[in-house]
C-alpha cells in the first residue's frame, strides 16, 4: 500500500461525469494506491499510521500534533498509478497494482477505519473516475507512506 499525504489548509475532488463534489478543510489530501498482495492488515496499519502521524504544527510551530489532534478531516483518492513503475522505458507498468476488484474494498476499508475507529472525517472521491483534484498544500509538507504485506511494525487489530 502507498499513500501520499499531503497537508492541506483545503481540498476537493469533483467529478462532472457524476456531478459529484467533496471538499475539506484543515487536514489531509491522501492519494491511495493498493497493490498486489495488501490486506486488511495493511490498511489497517496504515489507517492507524495516517491518524496519528505528528505532521501539525504546535504553538512552537513543531510538528508534533496529529490529524486527531487538530480535529482535521481527509479527503482520500484512490490512485492506481502510484503503483507504477517508471524504472525502465518510457511507459509505465502497472503490474504492482492490485485489479479494481481487490482494491476497492481496501481502499473502502482503510476509509472506514480511519472514520470509524479513529474517529476522522472522510470525504471520497469516486472510485475509478476521472477526477480533478484540488489542494491548497500547507507548507508544503507532503509524505510518502509505503508498507507492503509483512512489512514494518506488527500489525494491529482489525475491527470487525
Amino acid at each position: 500500500m502507498i499513500l501520499v499525504l499531503q497537508r492541506v489548509s483545503s481540498a476537493s475532488v469533483d467529478v462532472s461525469a457524476e456531478n459529484y463534489r467533496a471538499e475539506i478543510g484543515r487536514g489531509l489530501m491522501i492519494l491511495l494506491g493498493v497493490e498486489k498482495g495488501d490486506t486488511e492488515a495493511e490498511a489497517a496499519w496504515a489507517a492507524e499510521k495516517v491518524a496519528n502521524l505528528r505532521i501539525f504544527e504546535d504553538a512552537a510551530e513543531k510538528m508534533n500534533l496529529s490529524l486527531i489532534d487538530v480535529k482535521g478531516a481527509a479527503l482520500v483518492v484512490s490512485q492506481f498509478t502510484l503503483a507504477g513503475d517508471t524504472r525502465k522505458g518510457r511507459r509505465p507498468g502497472f503490474d504492482r497494482a492490485a485489479p479494481p476488484d481487490l482494491a476497492k474494498p481496501l481502499y473502502e476499508k482503510f476509509c472506514a477505519l480511519l472514520d470509524k475507529q479513529h474517529g476522522v472525517p472522510v470525504k471520497t472521491g469516486i472510485f475509478q473516475a476521472m477526477m480533478r483534484v484540488t489542494i491548497v498544500n500547507e507548507g508544503p509538507v507532503t509524505f510518502i507512506i509505503e508498507r507492503r504485506k509483512g512489512e514494518g511494525p506488527a500489525e494491529p487489530a482489525i475491527p470487525a
